[in-house]
């Protein structure tokens, strides 16, 4: 099948057997895209700013005199919106992810990659924050094609080691607010004022990072979304005909043709200028149809609609849509498939939402003790060896105690007189049950101990207890 590539010519190449930014040897074409402009263009620089403004002030905000986000991987210790989250609480996140997943699958299955354009910190950090600086020093895609092409003149060196110098800059902006969501703004701030021999760790950490997002924008670009990111082969598996993706209207547009001042068009609407390929920042032509490299940015629906406006056509050749919109010429259904990932989607919710109302503020392991059995009494009573564990996940000290729920007996911790749990730290230690023989009636007998704190029962643990196997 012919199609038209990206310079007008006919190829008998199909589109999907290469992927847009190289070539047939293999080699890296480099993608220069006009400086996209529309109503689309500014809805995605509002949400954009709003974006940045909350990843770069969310680090420095604190809730009770602690930090309101944070992700310490190394210490294990993860702050949401002010709630502390420990190893013990690593199944909700574990839920959590797979509810992502579902997240990201229904809205691929109903909306197509409208993640991607519009919410992806790749997108939003190389579109809106390196693209635009970089058409603020080197100009729109053709004057950075000619620079490109330039040699090494005092004015291109000017151009590239102020755009690199900034791309720099800005990353090691990056870098330092990666580190404060990972170490804390306080940590951070430490590693910054006082000298680099006594931090080389985090020293390095910071020029690390540094370097890694300065290659991704300066070089890599694109590519983290067309050979990196697994989510654009996805599509293949999520999308159906009634998707909702950037899509051309082939019915309407075909067959293209040059437009042509005052004469009476007979043929579709696509006037076949190229603008939609010269903005797109991945280097797709749109016009050939879904494709793993589209990230839905939208880009090309305001140089199509300019375009069309200046020829007096109706907008919306390229628009959101389906192809069952645009093949069928019907609006969109919700599908069995659709409600089918509605369902699961609010079944976790559920359980998620169900899971982070009944954590409690205080994590509390009993184990009986390995290799101990049972101990008989003078006063007519057994006696069991427990290991315990208490994690506060609060920022205030913990007093807790220990109460019998399910039977008659006494529990006495050993070498403690009472159970002080210091704020965001654990304590562990052993204690006995006591049980009156003529209550043990098992080889094993379950048992269930309340944790109370200020009089209030808070939690419920279950354990057992050991027996001998003919009790009196």
């Amino acid at each position: 099948m012919k199609q038209t590539d990206m310079n007008g010519s006919e190829s008998t190449a199909s589109f999907r057997d290469k992927v847009a930014t190289v070539d047939k040897q293999g080699k890296r074409l480099w993608v220069f895209p006009h400086m996209p402009k529309g109503k689309f263009t500014n809805a995605r620089t509002w949400l954009s700013i709003v974006y940045l403004l909350v990843f770069f002030t969310l680090p420095f905000i604190k809730y009770n005199g602690h930090p309101l986000f944070l992700i310490n991987v190394l210490e294990r210790k993860f702050i949401l919106f002010g709630q502390i989250f420990w190893p013990q609480d690593f199944f909700i996140f574990g839920l959590g992810m797979v509810i992502f997943i579902v997240f990201i699958a229904l809205f691929t299955v109903v909306f197509g990659r409208v993640f991607c354009g519009w919410m992806c910190p790749q997108t939003i950090f190389m579109e809106m924050v390196f693209r635009k600086v970089e058409y603020w020093i080197e100009g729109d895609g053709p004057s950075q094609k000619m620079l490109a092409r330039q040699k090494w003149d005092t004015d291109k060196i000017f151009k590239k080691v102020m755009k690199w110098t900034t791309f720099w800059a800005i990353s090691f902006i990056i870098a330092n607010t990666f580190l404060a969501y990972v170490i804390g703004i306080d940590e951070l701030r430490t590693i910054i004022s006082e000298p680099v021999s006594k931090h080389f760790g985090g020293f390095v950490a910071l020029v690390i990072f540094t370097t890694v997002f300065f290659l991704v924008y300066s070089w890599f670009r694109e590519q983290v979304c067309t050979v990196v990111c697994p989510y654009g082969r996805m599509q293949g598996v999520l999308l159906d005909r009634n998707s909702i993706v950037v899509t051309y209207d082939h019915v309407r547009g075909e067959p293209r043709g040059k437009f042509k001042k005052n004469q009476e068009r007979e043929i579709g609407d696509c006037i076949d200028c190229h603008q939609c390929v010269n903005v797109c920042p991945t280097g797709i032509d749109i016009r050939n149809g879904t494709q793993l490299e589209c990230i839905n940015c939208t880009a090309c629906i305001d140089a199509c609609n300019k375009m069309m406006e200046a020829v007096n056509l109706p907008t919306g050749l390229i628009r959101y849509a389906s192809e069952a919109n645009i093949a069928d010429k019907k609006p969109t259904r919700f599908t069995g498939r659709m409600k089918a990932y509605t369902a699961v989607m609010i079944v976790l919710l559920g359980v998620e939402a169900f899971l982070l109302a009944s954590r409690t503020d205080v994590g509390v392991s009993i184990l009986r003790a390995q290799g101990q059995l049972f101990q008989e009494h003078p006063d007519n009573r057994y006696s069991n060896l427990y290991n315990y564990k208490l994690l506060n996940k609060t920022y205030k000290e913990k007093t807790l105690e220990l109460k019998p729920e399910n039977f008659e007996g006494s529990i006495e911790l050993v070498g403690e007189k009472a159970l002080n749990v210091p704020k965001e730290a654990d304590v562990a230690g052993t204690m006995f049950i006591y049980i009156d023989k003529e209550n043990i009636k098992e080889r094993k007998t379950k048992l269930k101990i309340g944790v109370y704190e200020d009089g209030e029962k808070i939690d419920v643990i279950s354990t057992s207890f050991l027996g001998p196997f003919t009790a009196n």
